[in-house]
């Protein structure tokens, strides 16, 4: 028999086994399932609680998981056209099969997770980043009255191992690539910290009179066309000062340009980007410049590293030689020293080390023999 809840609504067991709360406003009725007693009254509140702000209740109509995703990726505002790209692509991959026919009213967390279970954890954490916000657009919609991925568990990748050389490796790299065109964009990379896509951005013009590079932008393909777009957060915006090496790597970098377009006349493009293609100055592919390095480690008996691998080393050389948290997390363009800290909690261990043996000669007694 209905059990009747808190407010106008009923709960009830159906003959299936399944659970099923219904609550009527101003004429219109709703009703919601579940596997248990606890689930619908807790989708029942939801109805009540929204039916209480908004004097309706949510009507998702027959509109499917791929109807939210299409129409809320169709009109995102807060969105780059790179991102909506990205996340056209992954639900398409990953979601559309399992989800993307589904009504938006039923659902449920365990749909949702058992999506992100067939999964890698990297895959099923980008996923739910996708449908939740998704989901909450939904909601912001009248079209549910609660998010789903609210009530699941969210799929937490296994932290990546991250290979870093040692400083004989770097030396190994930086003679063995010497006469690479590519070396001015690996120095700038190892030198200035900056990631793929901010480098591969860079004008003539940010360069400014060779000291230091402005950071403004980032290149990435959209519809296999490039395209620059705002960095990842307004901290990422910076001016980076430039060690001699680097230097004379973008001035090297500026003469083997001239010849390359002295060279290819009037098939050259000007771009006036700092770094592009050596037969028509087109800019340059990241798959380009990974697949070099990575031919380069194999040559040179290396660790393989990425792009955003060099990156990672320099940060890291940066926090061993001593170098503030903050100082790095501002050359980083990272939003805050929080995310470093996170990062490079390797490369910040063995200060522990020296901080214990500073605080130990400060508490050592007076006329104790010096270590």
């Amino acid at each position: 028999m209905p059990k009747k809840t808190h407010g106008e609504g009923t709960v009830f067991r159906r003959r299936d086994g399944r659970w099923q709360a219904a609550l009527q406003v101003n004429g219109a009725r709703r009703t919601v399932y579940g596997k248990s007693e606890r689930e619908v009254r807790d989708k029942l509140r939801d109805l009540q609680r929204r039916a209480a702000g908004d004097g309706a209740l949510p009507t998702p109509g027959r509109r499917t998981v791929a109807d939210l995703v299409g129409a809320w990726l169709a009109g995102a505002p807060d969105l780059k056209p790179t991102t909506v790209a990205q996340y056209r692509w992954f639900f398409d991959k990953y979601a559309r099969p399992a989800l993307g026919d589904a009504r938006l009213e039923k659902v449920t967390p365990d749909h949702l997770q058992r999506l992100y279970a067939s999964l890698t954890p990297a895959v099923g954490q980008r996923v739910h980043v996708i449908l939740h916000r998704a989901f909450d657009v939904a909601v912001l919609w009248r079209w549910l009255a609660s998010n789903p991925a609210d009530r699941v568990l969210r799929p937490v990748p296994k932290p990546k191992s991250r290979v870093l050389w040692t400083r004989a490796e770097l030396g190994t790299f930086l003679e063995g690539t010497a006469d690479h065109w590519l070396q001015p964009l690996w120095l700038l990379l190892l030198g200035t910290g900056l990631r793929l896509g901010e480098a591969l951005a860079l004008t003539w013009n940010d360069v400014g009179l060779g000291v230091a590079v402005t950071v403004s932008g980032t290149l990435q393909r959209l519809n296999g066309a490039p395209v620059v777009t705002t960095p990842k957060t307004p901290a990422a915006v910076r001016t980076v000062l430039l060690p001699p090496a680097v230097i004379d790597a973008l001035q090297r970098q500026k003469a083997q340009q001239d010849a390359w377009r002295t060279a290819a006349g009037a098939r050259w493009q000007d771009s006036d980007f700092v770094f592009t293609s050596a037969r028509r100055g087109a800019p340059l592919r990241h798959d380009v410049v990974q697949a070099a390095l990575r031919r380069e480690c194999a040559r040179l008996g290396l660790p393989a590293v990425t792009p955003h691998g060099l990156r990672h080393l320099h940060a890291s050389l940066l926090l061993n030689e001593g170098l503030p948290v903050t100082a790095v997390s501002a050359r980083l363009g990272h939003a805050n020293p929080a995310i470093t800290l996170k990062v490079y909690a390797h490369a910040l261990a063995g200060q522990d080390a020296q901080a214990a043996q500073a605080i130990g000669r400060a508490l050592a007694p007076a006329n104790a023999p010096a270590t």
